[in-house]
This record gives C-alpha cells, sequence and structure tokens, in this order.
C-alpha cells in the first residue's frame, strides 16, 4: 500500500496526517542487506517446516523506545532437519535459546546478517513437531517516514502521551520478531502478549482473549488465526473505543471495533459509521468478511495506515476529499480480501492485492453515489499509469525490487495500472464471469460461506487460469499484454472514404483481440477486432466516439501528453528553485 498512498493522496489534494506528532527518529545502525529486502529467496532449510504457532511475548517501553522481548514458535518438520532458520533484525540481539524446553548453550545459535540459525540439539524427523524458545530485545529499527520504510513509530499524542505503532510491509516481520520472512511464511496461529505501562492500550490482531495487571503494566492477550506475516503489529496509545456490531448477509454477526484517541469522538463516530456500509459493499461484491469469527477491528496510528489483519492501521487525520468516505480506510479494509485472506505467493505478485484493493475505490463510489464519482476515480487512477517496467516479471522478487522501479520494478503502476486493466477485464468477460473469478482467486470456490473456505496462496498464473476455467476462452493474450509488457497497447483510428478503420499495436507484436465499441451518431457498435483490426461503415459528416463507456486501457494522446507536460512544469520548478 505504500507508494500508492502518496501519489493518491497528492491526487485527491489531502492534506496532514497525524505525522505531524512522530517524534525524530535517532540515529541508529543500518538494516543489513537481508533484513531491508523481505521476501529474499527461500533457504532450503526454511522449507523443511510448516509454521504452526507463535507465541509473542512484547513488552514495549516508550520511555527508552526499546521492547523486550520473547518468542515460543512452534514448526512441524516437513522433512529431516537439525537447524532452525529464521529471520531477526540482528539490532534485536538474542540472549537465550531453548529447544523443547531444554537451554542451549551460547554458541549453538548466530546471527551475523539477520538470519538466525539455531542448531537443534538433535535432528528432527519427518512429521515430528519442535518448538524454540528465543529471548531477546532492544532498540527496533525506527521509520524515518512510516508506512513507505518499514520500523517502529515512536510518538506522542497532542497531550503528550506516549503514542507508538509498528509498520513493517516493506522490510517484513524481522523488525521486531523472529519469523519466516515470506508471504508465504503465515503461522497457523499467533497468541501475542503486548505489556504497556498504565494506562495505556495496546489494539492488537485477532480476538482479545484477556487483560492482565502487574505491578504498573498491563499485558494484553490477542489471538489471530493464520495472520500475514508483516501484518502482525504492535499499537500503543491512550486509546478510547468504539464497539458495535454487523448482521452479515451471510446470516452470521461481525464485531466492530476502533479504537481512537482522546478528544476526537465526533470525528471518530463519524468513521465508525462507515464499518456496516464497507462490509455491506463488500460481502456483497466479493464475499463473506474472511474474519467474522475475530473482528473488524481499526485503530488510529501515528503514520498513514497499514493492512495489518482485524486491525487495520488508520492514519488520515479525518481528512476529507469530496468522495463521501475515507479512502485511506476503505483501500487498508480491501486488503483483509486482497491481501490477507488470499495472499501473493511472491512479491512478484503484488499486484493481485493492490490492483483489487484498488478498483474497489471507484467501485465503491459508485456503489454509494453513482457514475459520476466511479469514472471521476478511474480517471484519477489513469493520470498515475507510469508504464516504466512490467506490472509482473515472471521471475521470483523481494518487495523492494517490485516497489522501486529504479530497480526495474513496477512501482504504483502494481495499483493503477492494475485496476484499470482489472476494470477493462470486467467489461470483457462480463460482470458475472468477472466475480465468479474473484471468488474462485480469493476463496478457492465460487460459492464461499462462513466457515467453508481457507487461506489461499495465489500467483498472477492462478488468475490466469482461473479466468480461463470460469470463461471457457482463453484470455492469456490479454494479460501478457497488460501484466508481462510495459507499455500499453495503442489503437489506431482512421476514417476515409465512409469507413472507419481500427488497428491495435500492441508491444511486442503481441496478438490482441480486444474488441472496440464505437458510438455512431448514438448508435454502439461493437468490432470484434478478429486480428487486431476492425471496420465500419460510417455516414459522411457522423458524429464517431471510440470506447464511448470508457473501458479500455490503452495508450491516450490526451493523457500522455498531460504527463509529459506535468513533467516538465515540475522540472521547472524544480530549476527555479536551484
Amino acid at each position: 500500500m505504500r507508494p500508492h498512498l502518496l501519489a493518491l493522496g497528492l491526487a485527491l489534494g489531502l492534506g496532514g496526517t497525524a505525522l505531524a506528532y512522530a517524534d525524530t527518529p535517532p540515529s541508529q545502525p543500518p538494516l543489513t542487506a537481508l533484513t531491508k529486502d523481505s521476501g529474499t529467496p527461500m533457504p532450503a532449510e526454511q522449507k523443511r517446516v510448516h509454521f504452526d504457532h507463535a507465541g509473542l511475548h512484547i513488552a514495549v517501553k516508550p520511555s527508552t523506545q526499546s521492547i523486550a522481548a520473547s518468542a515460543t514458535l512452534t514448526f512441524n518438520a516437513l522433512e529431516s532437519t537439525d537447524v532452525l532458520l529464521l529471520d531477526l533484525d540482528r539490532n534485536l540481539p538474542v540472549s537465550a535459546v531453548s529447544v523443547d524446553g531444554q537451554p542451549l548453550a551460547e554458541g549453538a545459535w548466530s546471527n551475523p546478517d539477520g538470519r538466525l540459525r539455531v542448531r537443534l540439539p538433535h535432528a528432527v524427523a519427518k512429521g515430528d513437531t519442535i518448538s524454540a524458545t528465543i529471548a531477546y530485545g532492544g532498540k527496533p529499527h525506527v521509520a524515518k517516514r512510516a508506512p513507505w520504510d518499514g520500523g517502529f513509530v515512536w510518538s506522542h499524542t497532542r497531550g503528550g502521551q506516549p503514542w507508538v505503532g509498528s509498520a513493517v510491509e516493506g522490510e517484513g516481520c524481522d523488525l521486531f520478531w523472529p519469523c519466516i520472512d515470506q508471504p508465504d511464511g503465515k503461522p497457523d496461529l499467533v497468541d501475542l502478549y503486548v505489556t504497556v505501562p498504565k494506562p495505556l492500550v495496546a489494539p492488537g490482531n485477532g480476538v482479545l482473549v484477556g487483560v492482565s495487571e502487574q505491578g504498573g503494566t498491563r499485558t494484553y492477550h490477542w489471538r489471530a488465526k493464520h495472520p500475514t506475516t508483516y501484518a502482525v503489529s504492535i499499537n500503543v496509545g491512550p486509546y478510547q473505543e468504539l464497539k458495535g456490531e454487523y448482521h452479515s448477509r451471510f446470516g452470521n454477526t461481525i464485531p466492530l471495533h476502533y479504537w481512537y484517541l482522546p478528544g476526537e469522538d465526533a470525528q471518530a463516530k463519524a468513521l465508525f459509521a462507515e464499518f456496516p456500509k464497507l462490509l455491506d459493499f463488500f460481502e456483497a461484491k466479493i464475499g463473506p468478511y474472511p474474519w467474522g469469527d475475530e473482528k473488524m477491528g481499526v485503530v488510529e496510528t501515528p503514520y498513514k495506515g497499514m493492512e495489518h489483519q482485524t486491525i487495520n492501521a488508520y492514519g488520515n487525520d479525518y481528512a476529507q476529499d469530496g468522495s463521501g468516505f475515507d479512502w485511506l480506510l476503505q483501500h487498508e479494509f480491501a486488503h483483509e480480501w486482497f491481501g490477507n485472506q488470499m495472499t501473493n505467493a511472491n512479491w512478484d505478485d503484488m499486484w493481485l492485492h493492490e490492483g483489487f484493493a484498488t478498483l474497489m475505490q471507484p467501485l465503491y463510489a459508485r456503489w454509494l453515489d453513482g457514475d459520476a464519482e466511479y469514472y471521476a476515480w478511474l480517471n484519477r487512477l489513469r493520470m498515475l499509469i507510469e508504464n516504466h517496467h512490467p506490472v509482473v516479471s515472471g521471475q521470483p522478487r523481494t518487495e523492494e525490487q517490485v516497489y522501486d522501479d529504479s530497480r526495474g520494478g513496477p512501482g504504483q503502476d502494481i495499483y493503477n495500472k492494475g485496476a484499470l486493466m482489472l476494470q477493462t477485464l470486467h467489461h470483457l468477460i462480463g460482470d458475472r464471469a468477472f466475480y465468479t473469478s474473484v471468488r474462485e482467486l480469493v476463496y478457492g470456490r465460487p460459492d464461499p460461506k462462513p466457515g467453508n473456505f481457507r487461506l489461499q496462496y495465489r500467483t498472477t498464473a492462478d488468475f490466469m487460469r482461473i479466468v480461463n476455467q470460469v470463461t471457457g476462452k482463453d484470455y492469456d493474450w490479454f494479460f501478457k499484454v497488460y501484466l508481462y509488457q510495459a507499455a500499453l497497447p495503442k489503437l489506431d483510428v482512421r476514417r476515409h472514404d465512409g469507413m472507419l478503420e481500427l488497428a491495435w499495436e500492441a508491444p511486442g507484436n503481441l496478438p490482441f483481440p480486444m474488441p472496440v465499441d464505437v458510438r455512431v451518431d448514438g448508435a454502439v457498435h461493437t468490432l470484434p477486432m478478429v486480428g487486431g483490426h476492425g471496420s465500419l461503415t460510417v455516414p459522411a459528416g457522423a458524429l464517431v466516439t471510440i470506447d464511448p463507456r470508457s473501458v479500455l486501457l490503452r495508450d491516450e494522446p490526451r493523457v500522455t501528453g498531460f504527463q509529459q507536460w506535468m513533467r516538465q512544469q515540475r522540472a521547472q520548478r524544480k530549476a527555479k528553485q536551484h
């Protein structure tokens, strides 16, 4: 979600956020290359185990901007192994390790580069379980500008009280707990115990199991099923809480929770009133809220936002943009389906998270207020597409390689180009086939109901296969042009001697038989464009409009010209500043 928020915020003319109250990050040791890059190739040792359970005990100490923690991690051996390999920022030194309750000598573990290697006392056979407890702590990496870079945010409220959050999507879970820093490294279950000074509150993922007190501290125990690794989050502040219930169209009742800062009651209640509308939209369009037996939770954070499972981070400062809903809340909530329930198998397929989540915003605008808002959103997204690199490379990538267009990544095109490509696909295959394909992608079945679906790890190839299966046609040509090529297809339009001639020019001369609608004096004709070509007889002087419903994602001179002009304007302003 990171670069898109800035670009979209600028496009919408949004103002400042709670970041104004964040403390200045202290100097800190640099992250190792391994820790900084989430999703590096998984070593063979990590492939030998399945992550069953994580019991995380984290004491948050705002006064020293530090944590004292222990993690008890349980794995099932998929094959025999004599080593446990985890990811953990070396800036959080390990003080003790025990395996199955037996303490290890200090030389039995090492962490020179951010990959914690634990030599097991004996080999573990395939099918056996192993439990390791790791004591660690220190000053976790501080984000300079969360969520665009990862780490902890040590902040304070207007009243001067501690306000703390974690945002680690880019760099990964290893910034504050020992994990397998991969999209498919999710543990089956997480028990998170967060200890904070009284009277601070610590909202968390999943269900609140209980709160205990000892001396001047409180410990909040949260339990979450299958949380995305980077979505396990720390949130600490003097929060107040709004509670409610949503009665789903699927027959279940979903708890609603919003934790907000004191003094914001009216704004908080207005935002909270959006929760049922969001649930109604997503359940109607996509399917059951995946975590209905836990909660829909949102917490106000000292940074912009992030899709933390069942406890979405919200830092939009209640900004309004005239759309009638909070765009940031809606985007992050979309990730409960596109990111947390359905997770990309590799960062190269990150558009499956962000393209779908971005499309949900114009669709929601139409749901609430009709076509005018829908097309306004689509036009704003269109102006942001860059086409520097393909959306999908077809090769495993790290998170940074995807988000950084200077390293050949698609950058924010995974949001905007992904969304508009999906809008074109929706028109091409029709409403029923599109949403059936989406449900197969998200739930693994076309008829999801609470309790009858499982977590899905998906690739771009999976979605291509699903679309072909649902439609009974081969649409690989569509995806190969839009996702695996950088440039957009061009539509050559020529009119002469009473004829309208259309021809697609696809990058790489790839096949592109995309049908084109043409309106002639109010009558709409669909040209099938077999072989990428089509023609239509038009009367002399007739008014002709190509793609009158604005459904085709293509190279358009009006957009290219505007983007070039904007670049020139920025360059001129920069030159004047120097």
